[in-house]
């Protein structure tokens, strides 16, 4: 994700992968696309909370690492053809209260989809997912989302930390709830 975020075209990410550790990672980065403010990466999907930084930088970075991961993996594994299934979808957050709810939803998105159910490290290790709730709960590395326009809203990491979980019972629920609905009016 990192790699893909600059203005500049990057070009094949094993030479710079190569290149960047040839001259000890000092690599000059360019200007940014997108600050990642929450991300979530499951097996089967991903979801990224973003604020464009550089104009049409969204499209940009989405562009960049749809086709650059295609291209890597299609390369890798010896096939071609697409990776994903249609276009990337998004949403505008245009509220602070849906931005706290969807940084929430993203944080915890393998939680929304039960992806966690063997917990901690095991999931990770079991299922894939990845996301940068360690972050906002300050149980990881520092990582490289821009927390603070989520976290200085709240008195410190375990208001947020109880926002988000309580956020997502109601998510989880109404999604529930939805489904519930949904069978009953198909019937």
């Amino acid at each position: 994700m990192d790699e893909f975020n600059v203005l500049e075209p990057i070009g094949s990410i094993y030479e710079k992968t190569f290149a960047d550790k040839r001259f000890g990672g000092l690599a000059s980065k360019s200007k940014e696309l997108v600050n990642f403010i929450a991300y979530c990466l499951n097996p089967n999907h991903y979801h990224f909370l973003l604020e464009q930084v550089a104009d049409r930088g969204i499209e940009k970075f989405m562009h960049k690492m749809g086709t650059g991961y295609t291209r890597y993996f299609n390369d890798k594994y010896k096939r071609t053809g697409a990776l994903f299934q249609g276009k990337f979808k998004s949403i505008h957050v245009d509220s602070n209260e849906y931005l706290l709810h969807v940084s929430a939803y993203v944080n915890l998105n393998d939680r929304v989809h039960k992806l966690n159910q063997f917990g901690g490290k095991a999931s990770k290790f079991l299922l894939g997912s990845e996301s940068s709730w360690r972050e906002y709960t300050g149980e990881g590395k520092k990582g490289f989302c821009e927390k603070g326009i989520i976290l200085e809203q709240f008195k410190n990491r375990v208001d947020y930390k109880k926002f988000a979980e309580d956020s997502l019972r109601d998510i989880v629920e109404r999604r529930d709830t939805s489904a519930d609905l949904k069978d009953f009016l198909l019937e």
